[in-house]
């Protein structure tokens, strides 16, 4: 398909509306438009939530199951997700929605 259609007015304004629209995830316009989020579908948000959501059971488990005198374990770090910012050097117990080890041991007493 040739755009310079369009502008010899042999392809009409709505049949390139319905081209634009309909391009695949991985075109060109749609990785200017969307940067790296384009190549994800929703699979993988769903994969990543999944893997989220196993590190972050697997860290209560362990946090619960310490001894009193042993270091608390390191929460888990989410998958990166594409458009999100990832601030490795903020510290690991900001991370939001994750219980403290002392909120979990209150939680299990």
């Amino acid at each position: 398909m040739d755009l310079l259609d369009w502008h010899r007015e042999e392809l009409s304004s709505r049949r390139l509306l319905v081209l634009i629209r309909h391009l695949p995830p991985d075109a060109s316009l749609n990785r200017e438009l969307h940067g790296e989020a384009a190549d994800w579908s929703v699979t993988d948000y769903l994969l990543a939530a999944a893997v989220d959501h196993l590190a972050v059971a697997n860290w209560m488990f362990a946090s619960v199951n310490t001894g009193e005198d042993d270091d608390p374990p390191e929460p888990p770090q989410p998958v990166p997700r594409p458009g999100e910012p990832t601030d490795e050097s903020a510290p690991a117990e900001d991370a939001p929605g994750l219980p403290t080890p002392a909120e979990l041991a209150g939680f299990f007493t």
